[in-house]
């Protein structure tokens, strides 16, 4: 089996690293990954610059672009062969609800599935990272799956690990997204050179968690497994607008 990994959280970071150890066993691994972090990078993709390739010490390859670049590169003309599966991850902090929509992690797995590639991304939900080894090994057991028993189409997985020892996780459920409330303000500051500057304010809590969410499975240990598409139609508006514009 053919695997490729990439990020937004940098060639450099140890959830890349220990991924890479932990599914060398099932297959051939390739690493692009972005030469710096890019979190909330999003499915940007570079087209106002050339991007360079380059490889570090580990072998890893890094590129000075996002996680879509690195993914659409190594699709599109870096590699030999096609990878049979993509993992992006593994991701330090949760990618559940409205954070999709901003994370690079699941960005670089969207930009597998965008170009035919079944692509999994796998996300620790604590803050301090503990438990890489659990993720890993999540992560581990689902492509060993796809390995035994690949799904009809390719698929577009989002995977949130509770940040605990393996042997805590109660179990893998299959979920929806959640929902977000809307985000803190954002902070203001002045700097040394009396300029304004403004941070982005925190993400929202958790409004929509109940049962069958992301946000309600990880909450009770359980890995949440969401499977994403990306046709962004809203069909029930479709008739609505119509009427509207008549």
């Amino acid at each position: 089996m053919r695997i490729l990994l990439s990020n937004d959280d940098g060639y450099f970071a140890p959830g890349l690293a220990i991924l890479a150890d932990t599914l060398a066993e099932l297959g051939e691994i390739t690493v692009v990954a972005p030469e710096r972090d890019r979190s909330g990078a999003s499915n940007s993709l570079t087209l106002d610059r050339p991007l360079s390739v380059r490889r570090s010490a580990n072998g890893f390859l890094f590129v000075n672009g996002t996680p879509t670049d690195c993914v659409h590169l190594a699709v599109t003309g870096l590699l030999e062969h096609l990878p049979d599966i993509i993992v992006s991850g593994i991701n330090l902090g949760a990618n559940m609800g409205d954070d999709t929509i901003y994370s690079g992690t699941v960005a670089a797995a969207t930009e597998g599935f965008l170009l035919g590639i079944p692509s999994i991304a796998v996300s620790l939900t604590g803050k301090v990272g503990e438990h890489y080894a659990t993720a890993a090994r999540i992560a581990r057991d689902l492509v060993e799956r796809f390995g035994r028993h690949p799904l009809e189409q390719p698929a577009l997985l989002n995977v949130n690990v509770p940040d605990v020892p393996y042997d805590a996780v109660r179990g893998i459920e299959v979920t929806r997204l959640g929902k977000r409330h809307k985000a803190e303000p954002v902070i203001k500051a002045v700097t040394p050179r009396n300029q304004t500057v403004f941070w982005i304010g925190a993400a929202g809590g958790a409004q929509d968690a109940g049962p069958g969410t992301d946000f309600h499975a990880v909450d009770a240990n359980r890995v949440s497994v969401t499977p994403l598409q990306i046709d962004l139609t809203h069909q029930q508006q479709i008739g609505a607008v119509r009427r509207w514009l008549e």
